[in-house]
C-alpha cells in the first residue's frame, strides 16, 4: 500500500507525495487525452458534483447519446422477427452488437452466446429457472446450489427458486474459500459425474470492491477446489455485474460457464438490459419450460406440441428484446474506446484514485489519535487484482462512536456529493463487515429497519455503511473533493470555523458562495420586496385584509449581536419586550404552497387537515414529480397570500406580475391527475396554463402548480389515531421551540476580524425550520420530552421529532444554502438531526369554527417515565406541565 509518510492526520496527503511513496507504478488519466478536457466536453453536467456512486451506476458521455440518437434519426428500425428489409437491418445490427459484446470480454460466438436479458438480476434468475438440477433421490444426494455470502441480493434470491425444485442451498463464506486454495489440491470431486452443482460469487463485491480470484472458476470446474465436499460436477457463475465496469475481463481464460451483466454498469446507458453469456460446452445443458414469441422453431395452439428454435439466444429470448437499447451498445462501447483506450486503462486509472483516497482517509486522525473512519475491506488496497474502485466506511468520532450513515449522506449532499449509503443489496457483506449476527438482521426488522430506509443505527450500532466509487470519468480534483469534505466536517480548526473543502481554480470543485450568487437570478441576491413593505406603516399583521399581510412573514435578518426589537407577531400577542412568556404561541405560519414561502398570521382557522390551506398545492416538474427546495431552492422566493374575504390565493415574485389562484375547485370538471408525496399516492388536479406559464417564466423551465383534490383522503402513517393530511411530508402540524433556536443561535455564533462576536439572525433560522407553531419556552429542547400539548380549548398529540434534511441550510430569503445550521444540529450526538415537534389535532369538532391565535397559552404534558425536570424558583409558579 502507498504510504502517507509525513501526512498529518488533518490534513490532505498531497497526490504528487502519494505517487512517490508508492512501491508501484500507477497511472493517472488516459495518456495525450486529456482527462479534464474529457469532462468538461462529455459531462459538463457534472460541473460543481462530485458524483461518487458508480459501482450504483456510472454516467454516459454526451458524444454517446449524439451518436446514437443521430443513428436513430437517419435509420429505420422495425421489428426484427419481421422480414422486411428495416426488420433485416435490425437483425443484423442486434448481431453485429452481439459479436462486439464477445469481442470486449476476448471470446467469440463458438465460445460463448450472449442471450439478451433486462439486466443481471434476469440473467440470474434465467439460469435458476434452467439449469438442470437433480433433487436428491434414493441413489443420489441431489444437486447443490452453493453461493459466496459476499454476494449480491439477486444472486442469494436464486435459492427460492431452486428450493421450489427440492435443491439444497449452501452459503459458503469467503474465508472458506481462501481456506480451500491454501490447501494441497486433491480430487475432491468428480468432474465427469452427477449429479450437477452450481457455484456462484461475485468477480468484485459491490460491498467493499474485493476482488475474488478468477482462478477459482477453473479450480472449481477441475474438481481441485470445492465449495462443499460430495460427487458431482461442478458449473460456475461469475457474477460481473460490479466487475466489468472498471476492469477488463478474458473469458478466453476464465471460462465461467454463466457470466451475467448490466450495461448500465459500464457505460451509463442503457438501462435496464443485461445479458447472459453462456458457455458452448453449458449451453446444451440448459432446460426451457415457458416459450414466449419468437422462440419457438413451431407449436400447436390446440394441441400440446412444441419445438424451440435452435439458436440458445434464440431460445431464450422471450418476446421483442430492447432492439433500440442494444443498438445503443454499439455506440457505447464505440466512445467508451474513443475516450480511454480501453479497458485496461480504465483499470489501472480508476484504482489510483481509489488507492489515494484510501490512502488519504485511513491517515486521518482526530487530536487524540482515533481514526476518523473504520474502513470495510479484505485487501491493503495493494492492486487491481485484489480489489477494485470502492471504499466502504463508516465515519466515527473522536470517542470511536459510529455516526449514522444517513447524518453523513446528508452532509455530502448539502457539498454537492453524491454517495451510496446502506447495505447496497449484499447483506451478507454488510453482517460480516459490520459484525452484525443473524439475530441482530431480524431484530433490526422488528424495530422497523428494512434495506434501503434511513435507520443506520439502532441501539448504537450500524446497520450499514458509506461506500463510494469511482469510475473512468473520476478525477483527483473528485477525490480530493471528498477528503476535503472529511476533513472540513470532522476536524475542524481550534477557532472554530471549518476547513475549505476545495482550492479555488480546482476542475470539478464547488462554486464558492460569490460565484454560487453569480449563477443564480439577481432575484437570489436580495430580499424580494413583501406586501407588507407596500402597505401603511401603521398596517397589522393580520386584520382580515390580506393587503396588510407580509407574505415571507418574516423579517429582514436582525443585524445587532442580540434580538432587541419585537416582531409584529409579539407585539399582537402582548408578550413583554425583552423577555418571551413562558409556552406562549409566539407566531404562527402556513405554506399554502409546498416548499414556497411563508405566510405569517396572527389567527388562523383549522380545517381536519391542519390549518386552513396549509400545503395544499404544489409545484411538479413536466413530469408530475413533485418539487422541494433540495430540487429547486428557489421555491422559497415564491410568495403566496391567501385571501379569505376574496377566497382567493395571491401569488408574488419579484420580477413577476402577482397571479392570482381561487382557492377553491372549479365548478368545471378538471383532469385529475396522480402524483406522490412522501410514497403517498394522492388526486391531484392542474389549477390551470395561466399559472403554469407564469411558474415556466420564473424558474425558466416547465413546471406546474397542482392542487390536493378535495374528494381525496390521504391518512397519516405516523399516527395514534385517525388524521388526515395535505400535502405536508408527515403530520398535520410543526412545532418549534423558540429557546431551542437560540440555543442553536449560539452555536452558530462566529468572531469577525476584530473578535467581535456576530450572531446569526434569529428569525432566518426560524423561517429555515419551516414550522407553523412557534412558541416561547424556558430552556432549550424542553419540547423533546413532552407527549401531549394544549392550546386554548385545542388539544395536539405529539407524532415525534421531525427528522431534519438539507433543507434547513437554505436561506429562505435568499434561496443560498448554508452548511453550518445542519452539521451544528448533527453534532448534537444523536442518531438523527432533529428539531421540532410533529403535532396532529385530537377530538378536532369542526361543527364551528376553530383558530389557533399568537398569543395563546401553550400547556405541555411529559411522557410518561421521564423525570420532572426543575424549573427556576422564579418560574415555578408558572409551570404548567401537568
Amino acid at each position: 500500500m502507498a504510504g502517507g509518510a509525513g501526512q498529518s492526520g488533518t490534513e490532505l496527503l498531497a497526490f504528487a507525495q502519494f505517487l512517490d511513496s508508492s512501491p508501484q507504478p500507477l497511472v493517472y488519466g488516459y495518456g495525450r487525452r486529456s482527462l479534464h478536457e474529457l469532462r468538461e466536453r462529455e459531462f459538463g453536467r457534472l460541473a460543481g458534483t462530485v458524483y461518487l456512486d458508480h459501482a450504483g451506476a456510472t454516467l454516459f458521455p454526451q458524444s454517446q447519446l449524439t451518436s446514437f440518437t443521430k443513428d436513430l434519426m437517419e435509420n429505420v428500425y422495425g421489428n426484427p422477427h419481421s422480414q422486411n428489409s428495416s426488420s433485416k437491418l435490425t437483425h443484423d445490427t442486434v448481431e453485429q452488437v452481439r459479436y462486439r459484446i464477445l469481442a470486449h470480454f476476448h471470446s467469440s460466438p463458438e465460445d460463448y452466446t450472449v442471450i439478451f436479458t433486462a439486466g443481471s438480476t434476469a440473467a440470474l434468475k434465467l439460469v435458476a429457472e434452467a439449469f438442470p438440477w437433480v433433487p436428491p433421490g434414493p441413489e443420489s444426494s441431489g444437486s447443490h446450489f452453493c453461493y459466496l455470502t459476499d454476494s449480491h441480493t439477486s444472486v442469494v434470491g436464486m435459492r427460492e427458486v431452486v428450493a421450489a425444485m427440492n435443491i439444497t442451498s449452501i452459503p459458503v463464506r469467503p474465508e472458506d474459500m481462501w481456506l480451500a486454495e491454501e490447501q494441497e489440491a486433491t480430487a475432491a470431486s468428480d468432474p465427469d459425474g452427477q449429479p450437477l452443482h452450481l457455484f456462484c460469487y461475485p468477480a468484485q463485491s459491490n460491498f467493499s470492491g474485493t476482488r475474488y480470484p478468477l482462478s477459482w472458476i477453473e479450480e472449481v470446474k477441475s474438481g481441485r477446489m470445492c465449495p462443499v465436499g460430495g460427487p458431482g460436477k461442478w458449473f460456475v457463475l461469475l457474477d460481473a455485474a460490479a466487475y466489468v465496469g472498471t476492469s477488463p475481463l478474458d473469458l478466453s481464460v476464465h471460462r465461467a460457464d454463466f457470466v451475467p451483466l448490466s450495461f448500465y454498469k459500464i457505460f451509463g446507458f442503457p438501462t435496464g438490459l443485461g445479458a447472459l453469456l453462456v458457455n458452448s460446452r453449458s449451453a446444451p445443458l440448459l432446460r426451457k419450460t415457458y416459450f414466449g414469441g419468437g422462440t419457438a422453431a413451431a407449436y400447436l395452439a390446440e394441441e400440446d406440441f412444441y419445438i424451440p428454435r435452435e439458436s440458445v439466444a434464440e431460445r431464450f429470448e422471450d418476446g421483442t428484446i430492447s432492439f433500440l437499447d442494444v443498438i445503443a451498445l454499439k455506440h457505447g462501447f464505440d466512445v467508451l474506446e474513443r475516450l480511454t483506450g480501453g479497458m485496461e486503462n480504465i483499470r489501472q486509472h480508476t484504482f489510483t484514485l481509489a488507492q489515494y483516497t484510501y490512502t488519504a482517509l485511513s491517515a486521518l486522525r482526530y487530536p487524540n489519535g482515533a481514526p476518523v473512519v473504520q474502513i470495510y475491506s479484505d485487501s491493503e488496497f495493494s492492486s487491481p487484482e485484489v480489489q477494485g474502485p470502492v471504499i466502504s466506511f463508516n465515519v466515527l468520532d473522536d470517542n470511536g462512536n459510529i455516526i449514522g450513515y444517513s447524518q453523513v449522506d446528508k452532509m455530502a449532499s448539502l457539498h454537492n456529493i453524491h454517495v451510496r449509503t446502506g447495505c447496497f443489496c449484499n447483506t451478507g457483506a454488510c453482517q460480516r463487515h459490520l459484525g452484525i449476527s443473524d439475530e441482530m438482521v431480524k431484530k433490526h426488522l422488528q424495530a422497523g429497519h428494512v434495506c434501503g430506509d434511513d435507520v443506520d443505527l439502532i441501539d448504537g450500532q450500524p446497520t450499514g455503511s458509506v461506500r463510494i466509487s469511482f469510475g473512468y470519468m473520476s478525477t483527483l480534483e473528485d477525490a480530493q473533493a471528498f477528503l476535503r469534505f472529511i476533513i472540513a466536517t470532522r476536524l475542524r480548526p481550534s477557532h472554530g470555523q471549518p476547513l475549505p473543502l476545495v482550492m479555488p481554480g480546482e476542475a470539478g470543485a464547488l462554486p464558492a458562495e460569490s460565484e454560487a450568487q453569480k449563477a443564480v437570478p439577481a432575484t437570489r441576491a436580495r430580499r424580494s420586496p413583501s406586501l407588507q413593505e407596500d402597505a401603511s406603516p401603521d398596517s397589522r399583521v393580520w386584520d382580515n385584509s390580506p393587503t396588510t399581510v407580509d407574505a415571507v412573514s418574516l423579517r429582514p435578518p436582525l443585524l445587532e449581536t442580540t434580538r432587541t426589537q419585537q416582531t409584529p407577531s409579539e407585539k399582537a400577542a402582548g408578550i413583554p419586550d425583552g423577555g418571551l412568556g413562558s409556552h406562549i404561541v409566539t407566531n404562527l405560519f402556513l405554506y399554502p404552497i409546498k416548499s414556497c414561502a411563508a405566510f405569517e398570521v396572527t389567527r388562523w382557522p383549522l380545517g381536519n387537515q391542519g390549518l386552513l390551506y396549509d400545503r395544499s398545492w404544489m409545484v411538479v416538474n413536466h413530469n408530475g414529480v413533485c418539487l422541494s427546495q433540495k430540487q429547486e431552492p428557489r421555491l422559497c422566493l415564491i410568495q403566496p397570500f391567501i385571501d379569505l374575504q376574496r377566497r382567493i390565493m395571491v401569488i408574488k415574485a419579484q420580477g413577476m406580475e402577482p397571479i392570482a389562484v381561487p382557492l377553491e375547485e372549479n365548478s368545471k370538471p378538471a383532469q385529475i391527475c396522480q402524483s406522490k408525496v412522501c410514497a403517498d399516492r394522492v388526486n391531484t388536479y392542474d389549477c390551470g396554463e395561466k399559472i403554469s406559464s407564469w411558474l415556466s417564466k420564473f424558474f425558466g423551465r416547465p413546471y406546474h402548480l397542482i392542487r390536493q383534490s378535495s374528494d381525496f383522503q390521504r391518512n397519516a402513517r405516523k399516527k395514534r389515531g385517525k388524521a388526515t393530511l395535505s400535502l405536508v411530508n408527515e403530520a398535520q402540524y410543526l412545532l418549534i421551540n423558540r429557546s431551542s433556536v437560540l440555543e442553536l443561535q449560539q452555536q452558530l455564533s462566529t468572531s469577525d476580524e476584530n473578535g467581535k462576536e456576530e450572531l446569526f439572525p434569529v428569525n432566518n433560522l426560524i423561517s429555515r425550520f419551516r414550522a407553523n407553531i412557534i412558541t416561547s419556552g424556558t430552556r432549550a429542547f424542553e419540547e423533546e420530552k413532552w407527549d401531549e400539548i394544549s392550546v386554548g380549548s385545542l388539544h395536539f398529540q405529539v407524532l415525534g421529532p421531525c427528522h431534519r434534511c438539507q433543507m434547513i441550510c437554505i436561506d429562505q430569503q435568499t434561496g443560498q444554502r448554508n452548511r453550518n445550521v445542519f452539521q451544528k444540529l448533527s453534532e448534537r450526538g444523536e442518531r438523527k438531526v432533529n428539531f421540532g415537534l410533529y403535532l396532529m389535532h385530537t377530538s378536532l369538532d369542526l361543527s364551528s369554527p376553530c383558530y389557533l391565535s399568537v398569543g395563546s397559552q401553550v400547556l405541555p404534558v411529559l411522557k410518561e417515565n421521564i423525570e420532572h425536570y426543575d424549573l427556576p424558583a422564579s418560574e415555578k409558579q408558572q409551570e404548567v406541565i401537568s
